[in-house]
């Protein structure tokens, strides 16, 4: 289940004779079931590895294909909005998609909230977070990784969650930010940050590196991040986009979402 980058370009979807001749023994082993279908879907960084699993299993399950395509919610709009050929939107929040329906790019009446995120200040290099105030406001931490409060949800509720601890300007200068929260978890496991407010999603999982000290931002300190999905335009009449959004929904799914630190939507 292949994922491409945000920027490579989706030259077509026909994988030629050989999903012919799958479809074809696929219909002739279940005569009721319908071809395969491909589906591209974009998917906001922080959802990444938990759709990769949920994209797994529908695949099994259904026959049908799914691509995705990772970027930051702002960058996924703009792409809708220039063109792109996809067919489902896994934003990282809720207003995205209203926007874009709202534009004609979304099929009305199809978004929906696939899952709730959670902000964490992880510190890899420490064994403890007593005081969070204290800790990032001290002169002791050089660099505090956010997400582009501009582009990303979660950029959003680090900036809340800063200033309903009070240290808004105590810790302004010392902010580096990426992109994505995908571009700011990689900061901090990196070590260009020491730490960051980061998707509580990153640190579960299978793939989820071990060890650090790991603060989980009380919800009251941002809003909420729903997370809502929504079938665009190009996908109106894609049965795998249909299908792999129902599959969203269901009970295997959630399993993974809560796997991966997610709320329950």
């Amino acid at each position: 289940m292949p994922i491409r980058p945000h920027n490579c370009p989706v030259l077509g979807r026909g994988r030629g004779l050989g999903l012919a001749l799958a479809a074809l023994s696929l219909g002739l082993a279940h005569p009721g079931r319908a071809e395969a279908a491909d589906a591209l879907v974009a998917v906001a960084a922080n959802f990444a590895s938990a759709a990769k699993a949920i994209a797994q299993k529908y695949d099994a399950a259904s026959g049908n294909h799914i691509t995705l395509t990772v970027a930051s919610t702002g960058v996924i709009a703009a792409q809708v909005l220039k063109g792109a050929p996809f067919d489902v939107m896994l934003s990282a929040d809720a207003t995205t998609p209203e926007v874009l329906e709202k534009k004609g790019q979304v099929v009305k009446g199809s978004r929906f909230t696939y899952a709730v995120g959670k902000l964490a200040l992880w510190a890899p290099g420490a064994s403890q977070i007593a005081d969070p105030a204290a800790y990032l406001s001290g002169a002791g931490l050089a660099h505090l990784a956010i997400a582009n409060p501009k582009l990303a949800p979660y950029g959003q509720a680090a900036e809340e969650a800063l200033q309903a601890m009070g240290i808004k300007t105590q810790v302004a200068g010392k902010i580096v930010m990426g992109q994505n929260i995908g571009q700011t978890f990689a900061l901090v496991k990196s070590g260009a940050a020491p730490a960051g407010f980061i998707a509580y999603s990153s640190l579960k999982g299978p793939m989820a590196p071990k060890g650090g000290a790991i603060w989980l931002v009380p919800q009251k300190d941002y809003t909420p991040i729903r997370q809502d999905a929504a079938l665009l335009m190009h996908g109106k009449d894609n049965p795998a986009a249909k299908g792999f959004l129902a599959f969203l929904k269901g009970k295997d799914a959630q399993a993974v979402k809560a796997d991966y630190g997610y709320g329950p939507a």
